[in-house]
C-alpha cells in the first residue's frame, strides 16, 4: 500500500528509508525494549543499530546503512534525543544525504519531512505560506496558512530535514534560530505561534567543500551539534560501500546481477581514491589531482552505469569498457586541466600496472 500519497499503487522508482526498510524497522521495533524518547519509532541503540547493521536476537538481519565509524552514529543519534539540531557536515559523497533520511525513519517513521536547500529557496519553505485563494475569500486564519516541513514537525514531534543548508540565503537561514532555539514559530499575522511538541528536531546536511555560499551565522552554528561525516578511511571500506549500494540499486533498477562485478568495483574505486588523494596506492607515485571530488557517489553513480551497459549493451559481464567512459566523466570537468590529470594518470600510472592493460586500452578508446 503507498503510505506517502501517490495513490497509484506502482513500485516507486525509489521507494523512501521507511518503505525500503520497513521489514527491518518493523523487526527492531519488535525486539527493541529499551527506552525510547518521546514520539520516538526506536530507542537510540535501535536507531544506531539500524545504520550500522547487525543481527537481532531472533535473527533478523540488519543491513549496515553506514559504513564508518560507530562513534560518529552515536553522536548522531544522540544528539537528536536531546534538544539541539544536528548538523551533518562533509565533502560531497560522504552519504550526508543518506544519513539524514536513515535517521529521520528510524526515528520518526517519516523521511519526508524535507527542506531542500538551494539559492532560491524562500522563507516559507522554513516557515509557512499562505492559500492566497483562501486568504482573499476568507481573509487571514489558520485554514489559509500552509505550514513548511518545519512546522509540521513542530506540531507532530517529528524529525524535519533542511539539505544544502549553506546553499540558503543567509536571511532565510536565520529564520531557523527562533525555531531551533525558543522551539516556537511565532505567526505574526495571526496573533499566534506554533510550538514544538515533544519529539521534535531537525537534520541539517552541508558540504564544507563549496565556497562562496552562505555561510551559517554564528548565531545559527551554535544551534547545531556538528558531526563531521569523513571519507571511508581505507579502500576496502569505500569498496564495501560501493558494492552494498550498487547492489540496491541494480534490483530497483531490475538489472541482472554481474558475476564477477567485485574486480571492477575495486579497480573503479581505486583510480577515485588515488587521483582524489594525489598519491598511488603504495605511496610511491604522487599524481595530480583534477578539480571534481570523485566522491564514493560517484564512483556508484560509474559502477551502476557500467552495470547498465553490460546488462544492455554486453554480454551481462562488467568490463572495463564498461566503466571507462563513466569513469572519464567523473575525472574531466574542466576539460582544459583535468584531461591533461587525467592523461597523465593514464600513462604514469595505468599503463604500468599489471593486470590493467584492458581497463587502458578502454579508457584510450573513449579520451577524446
Amino acid at each position: 500500500m503507498d503510505t506517502h500519497g501517490n495513490g497509484t499503487g506502482a513500485q516507486a522508482l525509489r521507494p523512501h528509508a521507511e518503505d525500503a526498510f520497513a521489514q527491518e524497522l518493523k523487526a527492531l521495533a519488535a525486539a527493541d525494549d529499551r527506552p525510547r524518547p518521546p514520539r520516538w519509532k526506536l530507542s537510540p541503540w535501535a536507531v544506531a543499530t539500524y545504520l550500522l547493521g547487525g543481527t537481532l536476537s531472533d535473527g533478523t538481519a540488519v543491513t549496515p546503512k553506514y559504513v564508518g565509524p560507530r562513534r560518529i552514529v552515536e553522536v548522531a543519534v544522540s544528539t537528536l534525543a536531546t534538544d539541539r539540531a544536528l548538523l551533518l557536515l562533509g565533502v560531497p559523497g560522504t552519504a550526508k544525504t543518506w544519513v539524514s533520511e536513515h535517521l529521520a525513519a528510524a526515528v520518526s517513521g517519516d523521511s519526508t519531512l524535507l527542506v531542500q536547500g538551494t539559492a532560491g529557496t524562500p522563507e516559507e519553505a522554513v516557515r509557512y505560506g499562505w492559500d492566497y485563494a483562501r486568504l482573499l475569500a476568507r481573509g487571514p486564519g489558520r485554514e489559509a496558512l500552509v505550514p513548511s516541513p518545519v512546522m509540521r514537525a513542530m506540531a507532530e514531534g517529528a524529525t524535519v530535514r533542511v539539505e544544502e543548508l549553506t546553499r540558503i540565503p543567509a536571511d532565510v537561514q536565520d529564520s531557523l534560530i527562533t525555531i531551533l532555539s525558543e522551539k516556537t514559530l511565532p505567526i505574526p499575522e495571526l496573533g499566534q505561534e506554533v510550538q514544538a511538541v515533544r519529539g521534535f528536531n531537525l537534520i541539517a546536511t552541508a558540504n564544507d567543500r563549496d565556497r562562496g555560499v552562505n555561510d551559517l551565522s554564528s548565531a545559527l552554528r551554535r544551534r547545531f551539534n556538528t558531526v563531521v561525516l569523513p571519507l571511508p578511511a581505507t579502500a576496502d571500506a569505500e569498496v564495501d560501500i560501493v558494492a552494498r549500494r550498487v547492489d540496491q540499486l541494480g534490483r530497483a533498477l531490475d538489472l541482472p546481477p554481474a558475476p564477477d562485478a567485485l574486480a571492477e568495483i575495486r579497480r573503479v574505486v581505486t583510480v577515485f581514491r588515488e587521483l582524489r588523494e594525489g598519491v598511488t596506492g603504495d605511496g610511491r607515485t604522487k599524481v595530480k589531482t583534477p578539480s571534481g571530488t570523485l566522491s564514493t557517489a560517484e564512483a556508484i553513480s560509474v559502477v551502476t552505469h557500467g552495470l547498465a551497459l553490460a546488462a544492455h549493451f554486453g554480454d551481462g559481464v562488467l568490463r572495463p569498457s564498461d566503466v571507462a567512459a563513466g569513469i572519464l566523466g567523473a575525472v574531466v570537468r574542466d576539460p582544459a586541466g583535468d584531461r591533461v590529470v587525467w592523461q597523465e594518470y593514464l600513462e604514469a600510472v595505468v599503463r604500468e600496472r599489471d593486470g590493467w592493460h584492458d581497463f587502458y586500452r578502454a579508457c584510450r578508446e573513449v579520451a577524446p
